[in-house]
């Protein structure tokens, strides 16, 4: 009985002990689970903390770039403006890949320096001096898209030179955010309205021919007129040749011989383009030509309606006009979807009425976006196919020879 007593006793401490023992393992266990979720927490916070004011810093240094494009983007040129596209671009090139995709301004976005639009360096800004005597001074709105600036402003300016070799073309753009644009990312600088009749002014230059590649007496073609008056006494003649659909005219019915040409210039390409042996075998396959222009509040807009009423005289019944712009009213989107449609055409083929191929041919007309003219006419569900064709008017010869041959009667 004693033993068992003993026993009992003994089993009683034991357990006790292992009790204890147990008691303290468990505190010690939670005190070091609870040191270690205090110290993730403390590192985690730290951590949002530093990614907070990374991301500030990012921001901050996105938002300065930005700052120094809006700048920028600007119609008039200043004694700093070399300067502020230097830093601008500057700024942008020092950014990293994330910061450079937060880059949001007024007009200000990643793709103003990171746009691939082509090689510069195979553009020619025709900015030499040694003019001579004679001048021929190429004047266009411009684009910042270099492969298209090559072919079709320098395709352009490369034609007339070679039919005109006694006479020395150079180089002029009315826009000067673009002029900046090209400036700050390329690094090429090409003259202004002005500078190029300061240039021509300290070259020499008695004759001075100027011919604009705008597509017709529109707000811009009366800019330029503006412009060359203030140079006028300086040279001995000074003569503006036509643009490219020659006059106006005062109704949607009046027609003229460039207006023809160009009609059956550019539909050539588009048919030919598009695979098709004729325009008549592509009306046969249900396809029909989209022609897209600018649009202008100017009295010239009714030259967008001349060129369908060509068209139409023309008998190119499968060929419609419309603009960016939707002025005239006829000429919008929602218009030519409708006229396109109620002609019974399938498959639509857009193509830019513009002598570049730039931001509204890229992104107007041919973009991803849902106001673009592809996804428009995509949307409507009444066509097959929607396809685009991004290339500008004057890399086609046949343009080109209207040019020359608009310079040739102002020159003769």
């Amino acid at each position: 009985m004693k033993k068992m007593t003993t026993f009992v006793c003994v089993a009683a401490i034991t357990a006790s002990l292992l009790a204890g023992c147990g008691g303290k393992q468990t505190e010690t266990t939670a005190a070091a689970e609870s040191t270690a979720a205090s110290t993730e927490a403390a590192v985690s916070t730290e951590t949002a903390a530093e990614s907070a004011e990374g991301t500030d810093a990012d921001k901050e240094a996105a938002d300065k770039v930005a700052a120094l494009i809006d700048a920028i983007y600007v119609q008039e040129r200043n004694d700093s403006t070399d300067e502020q596209c230097k830093e601008a671009k500057a700024a942008w090139d020092a950014l990293t890949d994330a910061q450079k995709a937060m880059v949001e301004g007024e007009n200000a976005d990643p793709d103003y320096f990171g746009r691939d639009t082509g090689d510069a360096s195979k553009d020619d800004p025709r900015n030499q001096d040694d003019i001579g005597e004679n001048e021929l001074l190429v004047v266009s709105f411009g684009t910042s898209f270099n492969d298209s600036r090559v072919k079709d402003i320098k395709g352009i300016e490369d034609a007339l030179q070679e039919a005109n070799p006694d006479w020395s073309v150079r180089r002029a753009f009315t826009a000067q955010i673009i002029i900046n644009h090209v400036e700050a990312r390329d690094g090429e600088c090409i003259d202004n309205m002005d500078q190029a009749l300061e240039r021509a002014v300290a070259n020499g230059v008695k004759n001075l021919v100027i011919q604009p590649t705008h597509l017709m007496h529109g707000a811009e073609y009366d800019e330029l007129t503006e412009a060359v008056q203030k140079y006028e006494d300086k040279f001995e003649s000074v003569k503006i040749s036509e643009p490219l659909l020659g006059e106006v005219g005062d109704d949607a019915t009046v027609v003229n011989d460039d207006k023809k040409a160009v009609a059956e210039a550019i539909t050539s390409e588009a048919v030919k383009t598009a695979g098709y042996d004729s325009l008549d075998a592509a009306k046969e396959d249900g396809t029909a030509f989209v022609f897209m222009g600018h649009g202008t509040s100017h009295t010239a807009k009714i030259s967008y309606s001349q060129m369908q009423s060509q068209m139409k005289d023309l008998g190119y019944e499968n060929v419609f006009i419309g603009t960016v712009e939707g002025e005239p009213e006829d000429t919008a989107c929602e218009a030519v979807i409708e006229a396109v449609k109620t002609a019974g055409y399938k498959k639509v083929v857009l193509r830019p009425l513009m002598v570049v191929a730039g931001d509204h041919a890229n992104n107007d007309m041919a973009g991803d976006d849902d106001d673009s003219w592809k996804s428009q006419f995509t949307a409507s569900g009444n066509f097959d196919s929607v396809d685009c064709q991004i290339a500008g008017l004057g890399e086609i010869p046949a343009i080109q020879e209207i040019y020359k041959a608009h310079t040739a009667a102002v020159i003769e």
